[in-house]
């Protein structure tokens, strides 16, 4: 059917999907859909429901549709927002098809480690058909591709003020897969603690966002909220409080979460650095612990604490540490983060087993040191993760599988990536998330104003434009390109707690997501419009808040309700 030109202009201008997709045409007529359609799945070959398909695949499968039903029928939203003021935007009952099937067809097997996926295991790509006569058909070769196709299906649908739920889009049809294989988020839970509804709602966002990694930090310097059953003292003593710990089975509930929504939860435990918790139950194993006034000379935050890098206790420690966190963690993930960021090598000078601040001391026993944590991940089959200052700072020989994450500047990118390393890219100056909220630390009346206005060293507060504006690739010369798997946002917990975790991470994230899914440059090489992506954003914010989630607007309905005229003119 035709539309008004009001609905027409809408259909032709919103077509609000978040990543965009690689391939993406839609129409203008109406399909209404109700709770009771029926979504089949078609698994060719002999591995579909009935068969020997794996249970993950089923789990994800079934997962997949229940929170299609729950998107489109309990977590939908009317689009006013988007409309012109009083406009007649809205289809009226009767009007167009209903939809009358929808199809999932799955054309390949799932691998084995499907709720486990290393890079390169699954092929995430679909296919999406939504015809005007109400048939739909995803098409995908694996599970997670259907999910992904689900997802991208619930975002073509509107609820009606009258309840019901309709697309103004068909027909559609698209075809998708992600530019980059990992798109993560990493999230601090050391600093403060962050209960599991809180981490939940961040993977739904995540899953919605086509994000498919959750980095999770969960030890730091000030607490040491991991239950460890061989060692029940580090959060007993490591913790802020006891209400304030992540059992083995917290853990595993997280794992399985995320798994089932296609985002794989591995864990770091930061290392040699970053470490002066585990000096609440072990003082003996750590160097420079909390040490004051000065403790600026020591470490980038107190408590300063480092553990300690030629001795033998510290390494009973760790194998004893790793012989029981990797097994909990290994059974959904295939990553391990050894950490190694900001070790400041003056804590060695009061280190006993060291006694100096020499490169040329400290070199080699931090290579030793990192060989015997990489054996141990490497033994339980595990793909290690370091922080860039052990390969571009220390200059550490590494197993050649080992995943070298950035955060320092895209030369950093370019220099790991030289070296043969594949490489995650987060650069603080566009994609921290917890930048620009001002100094945590206090100032004495004697130095305070050296330090005025009081900004944090990552100011200013990095908005969606500037996530958005970053290139992945930038300086990477094309024949590394490959080695560059993606990256991650990262959600420091210095003043990031659950009250404003939400706030703080969504929208912005989801810039970060189309970035690793579609690309920075648009077909013509230039970075993509603002013009076309804040609509769609904006929209996207509106999906994550009829979720629960406390998103953070991006513009004032003005703008989203009148088109460019909130745009700078051109000149």
């Amino acid at each position: 059917m035709k539309l008004s030109s009001a609905l027409a202009l809408f259909a032709g201008c919103a077509s609000a999907l978040w990543p965009l997709p690689v391939n993406y045409t839609s129409g203008h007529d109406v399909l209404w859909i109700d709770n009771n359609i029926k979504i089949n799945y078609k698994a060719q070959g002999s591995y579909g429901y009935g068969s020997q398909s794996s249970a993950w695949t089923n789990k994800i499968v079934n997962n997949a549709i229940e929170r299609t039903y729950d998107t489109l029928f309990n977590k939908n939203f009317v689009p006013w927002k988007f409309h012109p003021r009083f406009s007649d935007y809205e289809p009226h009952n009767g009007h167009g098809q209903y939809i009358r099937s929808i199809d999932l067809v799955q054309t390949a097997a799932d691998p084995a480690n499907i709720n486990k996926p290393a890079i390169g295991d699954v092929d995430e790509s679909y296919k999406l058909s939504m015809k005007s006569n109400g048939q739909v058909t995803i098409t995908a070769k694996s599970s997670i591709g259907l999910l992904y196709g689900l997802t991208t299906l619930t975002q073509l649908f509107y609820e009606h003020t009258n309840g019901q739920v309709y697309s103004p889009l068909a027909p559609v049809e698209i075809s998708d897969a992600p530019k980059f294989p990992w798109r993560g988020i990493n999230l601090d839970s050391s600093r403060t603690f962050k209960p599991l509804p809180d981490i939940f709602k961040l993977i739904d966002a995540m899953a919605y966002n086509k994000m498919n990694r959750l980095h999770w930090h969960i030890t730091d310097a000030q607490a040491w909220p991991l239950e460890v059953s061989s060692m029940p003292e580090l959060a007993d003593k490591g913790a802020y409080v006891a209400f304030q710990k992540y059992s083995q089975d917290d853990v595993k509930k997280v794992q399985e979460y995320g798994s089932v929504v296609g985002v794989n939860v591995f864990m770091e435990f930061d290392n040699p650095g970053h470490t002066s918790s585990i000096a609440f139950s072990h003082p003996d194993l750590i160097a420079a612990f909390n040490h004051q006034p000065d403790w600026n000379t020591y470490c980038a935050e107190p408590p300063c604490g480092s553990l300690k890098l030629n001795s033998p206790a510290v390494y009973s420690f760790l194998e004893k540490l790793f012989n029981t966190i990797i097994p909990q963690f290994k059974p959904l993930t295939s990553y391990f983060h050894l950490g190694g960021d900001e070790v400041n090598m003056n804590a060695y000078l009061l280190d006993d087993t060291v006694k100096s601040n020499s490169s040329a001391v400290l070199q080699p026993l931090m290579q030793k040191y990192m060989n015997r944590n990489m054996k141990q991940v490497k033994a339980a089959g595990m793909t290690p993760l370091v922080w860039e200052e052990m390969l571009l700072d220390w200059n550490l020989t590494m197993p050649k599988d080992t995943i070298v994450q950035t955060w320092l500047s895209d030369e950093s990118v370019a220099a790991v990536v030289n070296k043969g390393y594949r490489a995650l890219v987060g650069n603080y100056n566009y994609w921290y998330l917890d930048c620009g909220h001002g100094q945590w630390l206090d100032f004495y009346q004697s130095n305070a104003a050296g330090f005025w206005p009081f900004s944090d060293y990552c100011a200013p507060l990095h908005n969606w434009r500037l996530a958005y504006s970053y290139d992945p690739l930038s300086g990477v010369p094309a024949n590394s390109t490959h080695l560059v798997l993606g990256g991650e946002g990262h959600t420091w917990s210095e003043q990031t707690d659950q009250v404003n975790l939400d706030a703080l991470v969504w929208p912005r994230a989801a810039a970060i997501s189309e970035v690793l899914w579609s690309g920075a440059k648009d077909e013509h090489g230039l970075n993509r419009s603002q013009i076309t992506a804040s609509p769609r954003l904006s929209e996207m914010r509106e999906r994550l808040v009829a979720r629960g989630n406390n998103a953070a607007p991006v513009q004032m309905p003005f703008c989203t309700q009148n088109g460019t005229q909130c745009a700078w003119p051109e000149s």
